[in-house]
């Protein structure tokens, strides 16, 4: 029996794109099997140098979980020749990413006319920071920058109380408006197949993780006029957080009404719920920092394993606290597989993350480890060239 393909198998991605915004884009389509050709300058993305490599300089940690199963072609388009390659290789394409500015990009001849005469039904995505409707449009954008524009900067300062701005430590805008891109390209991928039509699509960052953030966070205001002011107060409150156990900290979750009792019959003190303060679902609503706050007293009288055990046997949901970096001696990821131990062609020994989403129709395929910069550029020069012969 012939082994089936791959979800996206025959889509051919051209992927202008570099640091993490469109690279995980791109890097969500290439595990699901899209043919990912990533046109990355001489010197490479930019990104490659993240972190320190194993072996190669440009092979470092950030590229190989970021650009894994894509092709790499080096190419330096204000060169006659490589720009001649780009074209042939977006006419030859399904979908070209880039996050280029616009302007920049129509100077160097691959604005979307142009490369829709090249390739009328292509899907042309553009990733950008702000949306071409605003008068942001022009500026650059980083992960920094959105986090800070969007208000998430002053979510922590709500928790804590420290006046200070401060980042969430993760390139979670980034990382967002890179899955936005994704279904992008996939939402655009369906209405061709439907109608032959090919499109352009803007993905703006900033649009993009307003919205992702604003779900819950926009809170009274959804409402005209407001009911209460901005922020999830479940999210924000400074003592809805991991509880202290005898060695370490434990999150315990009791989502519903019905669940406080649960948890201080666990924790050996139900007698809190006899409190004048706390005598209905109403008064435990409004006076939760009352009921974290008996928690909190509680939980450091055992470990949290001990707790795990009893709290697990109430079906309350909690997990200890684990430090970033015990992450791959987890036993539900081991278990799953999803850490899987490879050998680069280049670099050696390293550990690639199984992509989180399991399609029965498609079972597990190895993924293509990352290239090393400009690896398969005669190939794919040559395979440009075995096409037009064919043609």
């Amino acid at each position: 029996m012939a082994p089936r393909p791959r979800m996206l198998e025959g889509i051919r991605i051209i992927d202008l794109t570099s640091v993490v915004f469109g690279p995980y884009c791109t890097q969500t389509l290439a595990d699901m099997g899209a043919d990912v050709i990533k046109v990355e300058p001489p010197a490479g993305d930019q990104f490659r140098q993240a972190g320190r490599p194993a072996k190669t300089p440009l092979m470092g940690p950030c590229h190989m979980t970021l650009n894994r199963g894509k092709r790499s072609v080096a190419l330096d388009l204000k060169n006659p020749e490589d720009h001649k390659t780009m074209a042939d290789l977006l006419a030859s394409a399904d979908v070209y990413v880039h996050n280029v500015r616009g302007q920049a990009m129509e100077r160097l001849g691959f604005g979307y006319e142009a490369v829709k005469a090249l390739n009328p039904d292509i899907i042309y995505v553009h990733c950008v920071g702000f949306g071409s409707d605003g008068p942001y449009a022009d500026l650059q954008a980083y992960d920094d920058v959105i986090q800070a524009t969007t208000g998430t900067a002053t979510l922590l300062p709500r928790v804590d109380g420290n006046p200070r701005p401060r980042y969430i430590p993760s390139l979670i805008a980034d990382k967002v408006a890179g899955l936005h891109g994704a279904y992008a390209v996939l939402a655009a991928y369906i209405h061709r197949l439907r109608t032959g039509e090919g499109q352009f699509v803007e993905v703006p960052m900033f649009e993009a993780f307003t919205q992702f953030m604003l779900e819950e966070h926009l809170f009274g205001a959804v409402f005209d006029p407001p009911t209460s002011p901005v922020g999830y107060a479940r999210q924000i409150d400074p003592d809805r957080q991991p509880f202290p156990t005898k060695d370490g900290y434990i999150s315990i979750v009791p989502y519903t009404d019905q669940s406080w009792a649960k948890v201080f019959a666990v924790l050996g003190k139900p007698e809190v719920l006899d409190d004048e303060h706390l005598a209905n679902p109403i008064l435990r609503m409004k006076n939760s920092a009352l009921l974290y706050q008996a928690v909190a007293e509680l939980t450091p009288a055992r470990t949290s394993a001990e707790w795990m055990v009893a709290l697990n046997a109430e079906q309350i949901p909690a997990m200890p606290v684990r430090d970033l970096s015990d992450i791959m001696a987890d036993l539900h990821l081991k278990a799953a597989g999803f850490f899987r131990r490879r050998e680069h062609p280049s670099e050696g020994a390293y550990f690639e993350m199984r992509p989180p989403v399991r399609f029965a129709a498609a079972p597990d395929i190895a993924i293509e480890p990352a290239p090393r910069v400009g690896e398969h550029t005669a190939a794919i020069r040559a395979e440009l060239g075995l096409a037009k012969k064919s043609a």
